[in-house]
């Protein structure tokens, strides 16, 4: 007792030897997922966005023409410009170090924070480069410049070389940086997949006109993927249109015409860059990039390019004695379109280190006084096609106006279907009986579910990543959240007190998200959602969570597939033959998932597996309350007092 008690004094004591410092690149070290988002495959990707960036930011600049990606073996990237090359003379305020080694080894550091270097740049908080560094078991930086080569070498953010000068060639300019991610720093030791890189280096050409970008891969890493060339040079002289173009290739359109342009500000410190068209299915996206950085959450400058062509469209409208073109909202015009908008600023201000999303005001104005103007002019030189758009535009608003009214939905025939909410991809069968409506998450894994479905019975509604939390979220929130509102309408069925379940559209709801953390979150969220608002559907037994394999097991052209680390050891050990090659994969998530092995495995009624979501009845329903109001309710105190009391019991914690 003694000793218990002498313990608990020390323990009680907090003194200056607990504040403990961190110097130099330390805290990205110890907290990777501050500065790339964690330390999953997509945080892995992002090194490779943050170094070619900065070549793209040179490009835009007017100083690089060419930039090279390789991917090499051993998961090594190197990445090439042929711009002015980072400084290497002594840094003023560390005399004792070159520019180029403050830039590797000191957060915050670079040449964006003033507006001689660069004008627009990708990024201005100074911590990318600095931040591979420090995730990398070896970097290596060669810089071109004033007709000398110079070299530098790193390791987890620390030079361990001197900065030595080598022979140059005579024309030879700008960077070379060589890159290893930390295998102790990155779960489950994950490689670079080629596919994503050369997409990432095909869009990026896309963004900017004149920029040659070479992507090569080591022929080893290819494997069976035949979509991704061992080696390619992108030079894209349409920018957007092109792109637009090429990704909708076998859509079939309202209207020919593409709204497509570039223009920059009259004070020559912004531009931007747009395309757009009009698919006659309506399964549209809006992809939006700021100083060639993808924003996937959008922002400022992608609800300005909605405002901008919906009060054009509207001004059209009433040109033309055209008075229902008042009631149109952005989603009415750019729902069903499938558009891209690339913007150039000096200092943009993103949320977050990963950049996904844009907060900059001055985006918003610069986009609204370019597009709004140029969609005019368009819509009045094309009359034809204005009056298509406007004509698809006022159907949406109609439905929207229609459902907001609480009018039933009525399943129509295939040809004559009425527009349906969201990205909701319906099925044909005229009935709810037999039919089902999967759930899932983002457009990646919805894309997959839509090949992968039968499209008779089965329905796919992809959701935009988190939904609201409703067991802490106002009245008003839930009311203006349009995911949720496009899930109330989908089913059809009312809430609360107006449920009606005779107007259910779907006999089978169906959860179906990734295997993983994330995926659990989101289902977790649905079901509170379905909980709090929808439980008499959860009464009669109408929602279900389906349950994607982790593993792929194959041996001898047989194949089995893993729920988990427990099934896949089961296979191992007691089903498959131990003297024959046994060849594992793990699914990342839906989206990565081949739609003919999504249909075997989640979606087929003769093969999968669901796990139907129950209530207790009577007084235990009070308990299930409590419950959720304590894990997902407003205040995070009975959360944690749940955390305490009920830590000893986890098993695997995955982080």
């Amino acid at each position: 007792m003694k000793d218990l008690f002498q313990k608990k004094l020390s323990k009680d004591k907090y003194t200056a030897k607990d504040i403990e410092i961190l110097e130099g690149l330390e805290p990205v070290r110890r907290r990777p997922g501050m500065y790339i988002g964690g330390t999953d495959e997509k945080a892995l990707h992002h090194l490779v966005a943050e170094i070619l960036d900065n070549a793209m930011d040179e490009a835009v600049a007017g100083y690089a023409t060419q930039i090279e990606l390789h991917l090499n073996e051993n998961n090594e990237v190197t990445i090439k410009d042929n711009g002015r090359g980072i400084p290497i003379d002594p840094h003023p305020k560390f005399p004792k170090k070159s520019a180029l080694e403050v830039i590797m080894t000191t957060l915050h550091s670079g040449g964006k924070f003033t507006e001689g270097a660069y004008q627009t740049s990708g990024g201005l908080n100074g911590v990318g480069i600095s931040v591979v560094n420090a995730l990398s078991e070896k970097t290596i930086v060669e810089v071109a410049r004033d007709k000398n080569l110079w070299r530098q070498s790193y390791s987890k953010g620390s030079a361990t070389t001197q900065l030595e000068k080598l022979p140059a060639k005579r024309a030879q300019k700008g960077t070379i940086i060589t890159f290893k991610p930390d295998s102790s720093i990155f779960i489950d030791n994950i490689n670079f997949k080629p596919s994503t890189l050369y997409k990432m280096a095909r869009s990026k050409a896309y963004l900017f006109e004149g920029v040659k970008i070479r992507w090569c891969c080591a022929t080893t890493l290819l494997g069976n993927d035949i979509d991704t060339p061992e080696s390619e040079e992108f030079h894209f002289p349409n920018g957007l249109q092109g792109y637009l173009a090429a990704i909708t290739l076998k859509r079939s359109l309202i209207v020919s015409e593409v709204f497509a342009g570039s223009s920059e500000s009259k004070n020559k410190k912004g531009r931007v860059d747009w395309a757009i068209l009009w698919p006659v299915d309506e399964d549209g996206f809006l992809v939006s990039y700021c100083n060639t950085i993808p924003t996937p959450e959008g922002g400022t400058h992608e609800n300005s390019f909605r405002l901008s062509l919906t009060k054009a469209l509207k001004t059209y409208g009433e040109m033309t004695n055209i008075k229902r073109a008042s009631t149109l909202i952005p989603d009415d015009v750019v729902g069903g379109a499938c558009g891209l908008l690339s913007l150039f600023i000096s200092e943009p201000q993103f949320q977050g280190q990963t950049k996904e999303k844009l907060n900059s005001p001055e985006a918003a104005r610069l986009v609204e006084s370019i597009v709004k103007d140029h969609f005019e002019h368009w819509l009045t030189g094309s009359p034809n096609t204005a009056r298509k758009i406007l004509e698809v535009a006022l159907t949406r608003a109609e439905t929207r106006l229609q459902k907001k009214e609480d009018k039933d939905l009525q399943r129509k025939t295939a040809t004559k279907r009425l527009r349906l909410p969201g990205k909701l991809s319906d099925c044909s069968r005229a009935t709810s009986n037999g039919t089902e409506l999967f759930i899932v998450e983002g457009d990646s894994a919805g894309g997959s579910a839509k090949q992968a479905r039968n499209r008779e019975t089965q329905a796919i509604l992809p959701l935009r990543g988190k939904i609201l939390n409703v067991a802490s979220a106002t009245h008003d929130k839930l009311k203006s959240n349009q995911e949720l509102q496009d899930l109330f309408e989908a089913l059809g069925c009312g809430r609360g007190k107006q449920f009606d379940s005779d107007k259910l559209r779907y006999e089978k709801i169906i959860i179906m998200t990734d295997a993983d953390v994330d995926g659990a979150h989101i289902a977790a969220l649905l079901i509170t959602f379905f909980f709090k608002e929808l439980i008499k559907l959860i009464e009669l037994g109408k929602l279900y969570i389906a349950m994607p394999p982790l593993y792929r097991i194959t041996q001898k052209g047989t194949t089995y597939y893993a729920m988990d680390d427990t099934d896949k050891e089961n296979i191992m050990n007691n089903i498959l033959n131990n003297k024959s090659k046994v060849e594992v994969s793990r699914f990342k998530g839906l989206g990565e998932m081949p739609p003919a092995q999504l249909r075997e495995t989640t979606m087929d009624p003769s093969q999968r597996t669901l796990f139907r979501i129950t209530v207790p009845t009577g007084e235990k329903i009070r308990k299930t309350e409590t419950l959720v109001e304590e894990l997902m309710g407003r205040r995070p105190e009975p959360r944690f007092h749940f955390i305490q009391k009920n830590a000893e019991f986890v098993k695997h914690l995955d982080i």
